[in-house]
């Protein structure tokens, strides 16, 4: 399993809205909304690299009101 943070700039005003349509993805395992240089973070879990093009693919590119977004592949987690 490949776990991805997502952190998210949307066009201002329309961050509830994307907030929104990404939380209802069932790839995205946990997301905020934040303060600061982004506007939402998500973390993703999907099975392989391919799934994670995917979801950049058909969910994030197809959002007009998302700027950028800056994907964290984890390597490691000390739960």
């Amino acid at each position: 399993m490949i776990e991805a943070f997502v952190l998210v700039v949307v066009k201002p005003g329309n961050e509830e809205k994307v907030y929104e349509m990404l939380r209802k993805d069932p790839r995205v395992k946990e997301d905020y909304r934040v303060y600061g240089e982004y506007d939402i973070i998500l973390r993703v879990e999907v099975p392989t690299i391919d799934e994670l093009d995917k979801f950049h693919d058909e969910v994030l590119r197809r959002i007009p009101e998302i700027e950028m977004t800056e994907t964290l592949i984890a390597s490691t987690y000390r739960g």
